[in-house]
């Protein structure tokens, strides 16, 4: 199998087996972090524009996004849009009582915000701020690769495949909907699935939509 991580011709790179997923993780980290602050600044701006467009966007009232970091795609001028809307704005913290999963907490552009364990920024929250994953209309979500069928790599902690578990569970779910938001260098032909990973409801690229086999 082959994997296309390069950006305009592209390189191909083989995807490694389950059991080599590191190669894969540290490639795709390489490859993110080489790139410029100027083209990560435009990509993010060109997966924002589809988004916007996007009805599920577009009829959310509570979105979902990250702070990026380590050459991820930040979605945070995404977020600005979204709270200029009129949207309720949401970031990923810790969870305090729940080891490796998340909650939400409630931003607004110009809040205060502090770096987590993992040196990661985090709002402070104020009373009430706090929500379940299971709250949320739409969720942008980080990832370090993907496939066309929007089956997410994560960085390996499993906080939001432990997160959105309860997604399996639903046999007619409206809500949340999972979109990632990513470098279209990230994408590799095929990635091989535990039973426990949470297939993405789309992946915005740079470059274009991909939507989930349903």
């Amino acid at each position: 199998m082959t994997a296309s991580t390069g950006t305009g011709g592209g390189c191909l790179y083989p995807t490694p087996p389950m059991t080599d997923q590191q190669r894969l993780r540290q490639h795709l980290k390489h490859t993110r972090l080489a790139l410029s602050a100027q083209a990560r600044a435009e990509a993010a701006a060109s997966a924002a524009r589809l988004i916007l467009k996007h009805p599920r966007f577009v009829r959310a009232k509570r979105v979902a996004a990250y702070f990026g970091i380590k050459g991820e795609l930040s979605p945070m001028g995404l977020m600005e849009h979204a709270a200029q809307s009129n949207k309720q704005c949401f970031l990923p913290v810790l969870h305090p009582f729940l080891s490796g999963r998340l909650w939400f907490c409630r931003w607004r552009p110009g809040d205060r915000v502090a770096p987590n364990r993992f040196g990661i920024p985090e709002p402070i929250p104020r009373a009430g701020d706090l929500v379940a994953a299971r709250n949320l209309d739409l969720v942008i979500v980080p990832l370090l690769g993907f496939d066309s069928d929007c089956h997410r790599l994560g960085m390996g902690g499993g906080y939001y495949d432990r997160s959105f578990a309860f997604i399996r569970r639903l046999k007619h779910r409206t809500h949340p909907y999972l979109i990632g938001f990513a470098h279209e260098s990230q994408r590799v032909d095929r990635l091989q699935t535990q039973a426990w990973d949470i297939t993405l409801d789309a992946i915005a690229s740079d470059r274009r939509f991909y939507f989930a086999r349903r």
